[in-house]
Order: C-alpha cells, then sequence, then structure tokens
C-alpha cells in the first residue's frame, strides 16, 4: 500500500511540474505574443497606400484603365480575412494566459485555416490576373512559414502533456462536476 501512495504521490509531482506556461509553450505563448503584431507590421503597410495613393479609386472605378472587377472584391475579402486573423490572435493571447482549454484547438485552427486562405487566394489572384503566377516567392515563403511551423506545433499542442495538463481553465465538463449536488 505504501508503494502506490509514493507511486501516486510521484506521478502527482511530475504533473504538477508540467503543469503552467512552462517548457516549450514558453516559445508558444512568444509566437502567439508575437502574431498580431507581425500581422499589423505586414498588412498595415501593404493595404494603406491602396487607399491613399488612388488605387483604390484605379481598380474599382469603371471607366479606369486599371479596372478589373474581381480585383476589388479579392482586395477586401484578404483585408477581411487579415483582420480576422488579427482579432483571432489577440484572442489567442487572452486564451494562452488564462490557461483556457479552448487555446489549442484554435491554435491548431488558425494553422489550417491559414494554410487553406494562403492555397484559395493565390488562385483566386490567379483568376483576377491572369498573368500573375500562382506561387509567386511571397506565396511560397508564407505557405511554407506556415506548414513548418504546423508541422512542428501542431503535434506538439495534441500530444504534449504539458498542453494537456495545462490548457483546462473553463473546461465544460469541469463547470458542471462542480455543479453537481452530491447528497
Amino acid at each position: 500500500m505504501k508503494q502506490i501512495i509514493n507511486i501516486l504521490r510521484l506521478k502527482m509531482k511530475d504533473e504538477n511540474e508540467l503543469k503552467g506556461l512552462g517548457g516549450w509553450l514558453i516559445l508558444v505563448g512568444l509566437g502567439v505574443i508575437l502574431a498580431p503584431i507581425r500581422l499589423l507590421i505586414t498588412y498595415v503597410p501593404l493595404y494603406q497606400p491602396v487607399f491613399e495613393d488612388g488605387t483604390w479609386e484605379a481598380i474599382t472605378s469603371v471607366d479606369s484603365v486599371s479596372y478589373n472587377p474581381m480585383l476589388s472584391s479579392l482586395l477586401m475579402g484578404e483585408m477581411a480575412y487579415n483582420v480576422i486573423m488579427v482579432l483571432a490572435s489577440i484572442y489567442l493571447i487572452y486564451l494562452f494566459f488564462t490557461k483556457n482549454y479552448l487555446f489549442p484547438k484554435l491554435y491548431i485552427a488558425i494553422f489550417a485555416v491559414s494554410l487553406v486562405f494562403i492555397l484559395f487566394d493565390a488562385w483566386l489572384v490567379t483568376m483576377a490576373l491572369p498573368d500573375v503566377p500562382m506561387f509567386d516567392s511571397e506565396t511560397k515563403k508564407e505557405f511554407f512559414r506556415v506548414l513548418v511551423g504546423g508541422m512542428i506545433w501542431v503535434p506538439y499542442m495534441l500530444l504534449s502533456k504539458r498542453v494537456k495538463l495545462t490548457f483546462v481553465e473553463n473546461k465544460p465538463d469541469k463547470i458542471l462536476a462542480s455543479s453537481v449536488d452530491v447528497d
């Protein structure tokens, strides 16, 4: 009996050491914090000139030689997607630091959605601008950045004991179990 108690204590000690925002989760946390900053630094300077230098008027005015009905929709779709990703990234920071059980799910979802969007967007660009290659150097770079990151961090989110022990807050079964009356 004493051996069983000692084994349970060691297991609890190991689990307590793994619980929390430590280990490899420090790198995940840095990435999560930097993501919305990186997105804003990348996309604000990209889109801002479009509305300041007359580009928007040129691509949306039927009388313009640059008019392309698909281009304005594509641009608006890209901007909407990027705003959603900035907001999702900010929400991800909140989930990370509150150790919410939804963090690993949203983290993985962002990788998956990003990969699909990059491919879909590249295809739409070729539809709007047939002379532009589907996978230019920038698209390839972004796709492989997300793919490699996903290949590293998605398995970690799915298999890590630390992740399973850390992101448990606000879990529905925990809430239900605590609200059940025990006679």
